[in-house]
């Protein structure tokens, strides 16, 4: 019976030791960085507003856009083919509850109705602005030249960028993501829409988990990347650094990589809370999802040095978890694979709670023993997407 509780090897208290040591970083890792952002959301909501301003309003409702009295803010929207998400959320977009602002639709190279879509609303709404890029333009991301398009474009010093396919989850998302304007970078959270299938419970995991890792590592003092779902910085930093020099010839990266090449610890900071996200259509085939992911992969061997190291050590510590965990299950005595098992049974708890409460900061789903499969499984398909990405240089997204 005591067998169960007894290891008489070395090299099993040895491997044990190690899953400790292993336990102890990914304790660590989830509460310094994926926890971050709960324990921020518990802050006193700061308003950069005045709460006294008298919003001055035109006879046909409208707000007097280039008033003083406020800090403006510039919301650009590119939109490639977007007439039918531009007709659901563009009044969203128009109707937030801020003193002071513009929303200005960059129409990239469009061939359906968007433009129509945008004329249609200019009409009910002063503040809205359209501006395209032209037909002739010969560009490998003809989003940077969009964003820069729609940056020259904004009468304000803070933009705040979010997708056509993007909703707000009210009409406070402005002023939420505005009480960041202390700072030249305001990194927000990007969520999906929730559907009952096993695809949507893969991407609302990864989106949490990522989410999660680049806001909490902001907040820790390690600014990696943004998504351009929900992103905010000032026309200064974008024109400082001369926007997207540098990253013209990656079809990708108008956020992650932006802000991997501008922010710091001093210039950063994070919104996250329910009125400040933004949410977006998922991907519905696995094979779209898988595409779209090894787009988003294929700029990050490009981060700074610091940055991929850091990044680098927690899925190498899952992996050699996982591993000495199944060695323990397969190789390893009665009680070296015990308590190995209850290793592995704190492990998940500690996911449970901080992923769980994450995922209600962010009105995300619950999770449970699914944590396991995702925790395992997306580390290897991430992999697997940046190894084989790299080699198709001249793929088309």
């Amino acid at each position: 019976m005591f067998d169960w509780f007894t290891i008489n090897n070395d090299y099993e208290w040895f491997l044990l030791a190690a899953l400790l040591v292993l336990l102890a970083y990914q304790v660590w890792f989830y509460v310094r960085y994926l926890a971050a952002p709960l324990r921020a959301s518990r802050l006193p909501f700061q308003e950069q507003v005045n709460e006294h301003l008298q919003v001055a309003m035109e006879s046909d409702g409208q707000l007097d856009l280039f008033s003083g009295s406020a800090t403006g803010v510039s919301v650009i929207v590119c939109a490639k083919n977007e007439e039918a998400n531009l007709a659901d959320f563009l009044p969203i977009l128009l109707e937030q509850d801020y003193p002071m602002y513009e929303v200005i639709v960059v129409n990239d190279g469009s061939e359906d109705g968007t433009q129509t879509v945008v004329e249609l609303y200019q009409r009910l709404y002063r503040h809205l602005r359209y501006t395209f890029v032209p037909k002739q333009a010969r560009v490998r991301s003809s989003k940077k030249l969009a964003i820069t398009l729609g940056v020259k474009a904004a009468h304000y010093d803070y933009l705040l960028l979010t997708d056509a396919d993007c909703r707000p989850d009210s009409n406070q998302w402005i002023r939420h993501m505005m009480s960041g304007c202390t700072q030249a970078i305001a990194l927000g959270y990007g969520a999906y829409f929730q559907e009952p299938t096993a695809l949507n419970r893969w991407i609302q995991y990864d989106t949490l988990f990522h989410g999660m890792q680049y806001l909490g590592m902001a907040l820790q003092h390690h600014p990696y990347m943004g998504v351009g779902r929900n992103l905010m910085y000032t026309k200064e930093v974008f024109m400082s650094h001369n926007g997207f020099a540098g990253l013209l010839n990656y079809l990708s990266g108008d956020d992650d990589l932006f802000v991997n090449k501008v922010a710091t610890p001093a210039n950063t900071t994070v919104v996250c809370r329910k009125d400040s996200i933004t949410w977006s259509e998922p991907k519905h085939q696995w094979r779209e999802w898988i595409q779209q992911k090894r787009r988003h992969l294929s700029v990050s061997p490009y981060y700074h040095s610091r940055t991929k190291r850091r990044l680098m050590i927690e899925p190498m510590t899952r992996g050699l978890w996982y591993a000495l965990i199944l060695f323990a299950a397969v190789w390893g005595s009665s009680a070296f694979s015990f308590m190995a098992l209850c290793l592995l049974l704190i492990r998940w708890g500690m996911q449970v709670v901080v992923l769980n409460r994450a995922s209600h900061l962010v009105s995300g789903p619950r999770f449970g023993l699914e944590i396991v499969c995702y925790d395992i499984c997306l580390p290897l398909l991430n992999l697997w997407l940046m190894l084989t990405t790299r080699t198709r240089k001249n793929q088309v997204w």
